[in-house]
Order: structure tokens, then C-alpha cells, then sequence
């Protein structure tokens, strides 16, 4: 009986009780600083994501985090040499259309991605947390309005009936993602913030990464939408 016992707690805690992984990102701005608990679900793999504000009318404002992946162009197996994968320069403008389109600043191969040569500075990036993770930033000025936080997530290769593989056919980085990118939201008073606030989905990207749209319709999505569970953000005063 004390060994069933000891297997369901061990089970509750696997389900319930998974440590969140602490990030703090460097800055030296006098700032708010957002305190962002994101507490992942059962299709969360090894996903890209990005957290970003912007003015209630859409102007980009900055990025907040970016997976270093998309922030640097680089990918860990980027490239093949000698028979081994190793890390080089990729493109995958369907990962995070919403924010890069958002962003607005266009490569030289005409994709809204960084690159190696013109990457999201440090402060920004870092790697893609893998269990649940409290992320704390901060906005890169003193803030008095209000904002809007957006966090887009996308993970490789995640097609269901809707979204399979064969549907563009000649699109090669709709084929590296699948279901499109899911975008989440919530409106923020810098000024007078709430105790907390939580994010929702609004919609998606644009499955081939050619625009920066957000589609409304998330009907067609399945295992996309079962990679985040909840998501809260916490305004802290600048110092804290």
C-alpha cells in the first residue's frame, strides 16, 4: 500500500508539480520589468516562440524574447559536412510570420527574418526553454500606456488531416511546420497594471510565412493549440 502510495504521488507530481525553469534576461533599461510564467501542455515538444509588445494599434515596440534560433539564423543542424550535421544559416519564414512580419525589417533574400550578419541582439535571445519556465524581461523604456503582449509558438513538423503535408505542395517551409504558428494576446496598462494578466489565443500566422496576417479561424487547429496551458504575466515595478 506505502508503494502505491509513494507511485501516485510521484504521478500527481509529474502531472502537477514540474519545477518551472527560471530565465532572467540581462537589460539595462529603467524599464518595467514583465514577469511571464508560462506553464506548458501535453503537445509541447521543442517549440520556437517569441514574446513581443506593440502599441494597441499594432506598431512594434520590441522584442521582449525570441528563441536564439530564429534570433541569430542559426540552426544546430543547419548544415551537413563530412557526413555530420552541423550548425549554419537556415530560413524558415513560416515559423514566427506574425511577429517577424510585425517587426518589419526585411533580409536581403526577402524573407523578414534576422540573420547572422543582422540578428536580434542578446539581451533578446536565448534558448528554447523545454519544461515549464518564468521568463523575466523588461520593456527597454518606462512605459505609461497601454500595450499589447503578443507570444507566438510554432513547432516543427506538426501536421494533422487539416494541415498535411501535401497541402502546398510547393512550399517548402509550410513542409517544415505544418500547422501554422498559434498567436496569443492580452492588453496591458503599463501605467495602472492589474495584479496579473493571462494570455489567449487570437489566431494564427500565415501557414507559408509570406504575410504578416493573422487569421482569425482556429478551428483547423488540433495538437497546436494543446502546447500551451496557461500562460500569466506580472507587471513588476522597475528595480524589482
Amino acid at each position: 500500500m506505502k508503494y502505491l502510495t509513494f507511485i501516485l504521488a510521484l504521478y500527481t507530481f509529474a502531472l502537477h508539480g514540474q519545477k518551472a525553469d527560471t530565465i532572467r534576461m540581462p537589460g539595462e533599461s529603467r524599464g518595467q520589468i514583465l514577469r511571464i510564467s508560462l506553464e506548458k501542455d501535453r503537445n509541447y515538444g521543442h517549440p520556437v516562440l517569441v514574446f513581443w509588445l506593440t502599441k494597441p494599434d499594432g506598431t512594434y515596440l520590441q522584442t521582449l524574447f525570441i528563441s536564439q534560433t530564429i534570433g541569430k539564423g542559426i540552426y544546430p543542424h543547419g548544415q551537413v559536412k563530412a557526413g555530420k550535421w552541423l550548425p549554419g544559416e537556415h530560413r524558415h519564414p513560416s515559423t514566427l510570420p506574425f511577429w517577424a512580419h510585425n517587426r518589419g525589417i526585411k533580409a536581403n533574400d526577402g524573407t523578414f527574418l534576422p540573420t547572422p550578419d543582422n540578428p536580434i541582439p542578446d539581451a533578446y535571445t536565448g534558448a528554447t526553454p523545454l519544461n515549464n519556465f518564468v521568463l523575466y524581461v523588461k520593456a527597454d523604456s518606462l512605459l505609461r500606456e497601454k500595450v499589447i503582449l503578443f507570444f507566438e509558438i510554432n513547432q516543427p513538423f506538426d501536421f494533422n488531416e487539416y494541415w498535411h503535408n501535401t497541402r502546398y505542395p510547393d512550399s517548402q517551409p509550410y513542409k517544415n511546420s505544418g500547422q501554422p504558428s498559434v498567436v496569443y494576446a492580452v492588453m496591458i496598462d503599463m501605467a495602472n497594471p492589474e495584479p496579473e494578466y493571462f494570455l489567449n489565443p487570437v489566431g494564427h500566422g500565415d501557414p507559408q510565412g509570406l504575410t504578416g496576417k493573422l487569421f482569425t479561424d482556429l478551428s483547423s487547429l488540433t495538437t497546436a493549440l494543446k502546447m500551451v496551458k496557461k500562460i500569466k504575466v506580472e507587471v513588476l515595478s522597475p528595480g524589482n
